[in-house]
């Protein structure tokens, strides 16, 4: 679990994007694997490298029809199995996924970008709209999926959220990543604005 940390504006949010080709770097470039993203083909790379953004967002349908738009074939039985691994029941499946509460939807379209089965999963402050016990079971989800062999980088700029589930963090101040380290080290020879950042985290 690599965590994405710093002021807001700061670019955690286009660095992601940048990720999945969803914006395309000015100069130099993003690799996948050792390959340049610029030449993989973006249906096969965000198959493998899957994103749920700030904001969840479900299509109109039910929710097995938002399931099936990721992967068309998808069985009966691997539906469920993709709801039960983020919490939800099989009784998700017909309700209309743009009636969901916040936190029901962000489960949804986690479930969406897994049924795809990738290897990294790109979370841009995914909990940022939904409520406490919402929050702290989408972070127990992906500390469950980092354990299953997901990598996950995910974007927040709650510092409290970093310590609880961060193996490694990447500060990122001013559009330049400022500092890396695993998160129990993380203030240990931080240059000063990383440490100004981390406040009473830095002492």
């Amino acid at each position: 679990m690599v965590v994405l940390v710093g002021p807001s504006g700061a670019g955690k949010s286009t660095l992601l994007r940048l990720c999945n080709r969803l914006d395309v770097p000015s100069s130099g470039c993003v690799r996948y694997r050792g390959d340049d993203i610029a030449t993989l083909d973006p249906l096969f790379l965000r198959r493998r490298v899957g994103m749920v953004f700030q904001r969840p967002t479900p299509f109109p349908g039910t929710v097995d029809e938002n399931l099936r738009i990721a992967e068309p074939t998808l069985p009966a039985d691997e539906a469920v199995a993709a709801l039960e691994r983020v919490g939800l029941d099989d009784g998700f499946l017909d309700r209309p996924a743009t009636e969901l509460s916040g936190g029901e939807a962000q489960r949804v379209c986690l479930a969406r970008t897994l049924v795809t089965r990738p290897e990294v999963v790109l979370m841009d402050e995914p909990t940022s709209s939904v409520d406490r016990a919402a929050r702290l079971a989408l972070e127990s989800l992906a500390r469950d999926l980092v354990r299953e062999g997901v990598s996950i980088l995910w974007v927040t700029h709650d510092l409290d959220q970093m310590r609880r589930i961060a193996d490694h963090v990447v500060v990122v101040i001013g559009g330049r990543i400022a500092h890396t380290a695993d998160v129990a080290e993380l203030s240990e020879h931080a240059p000063d604005d990383v440490r100004d950042f981390l406040g009473e985290d830095a002492a």
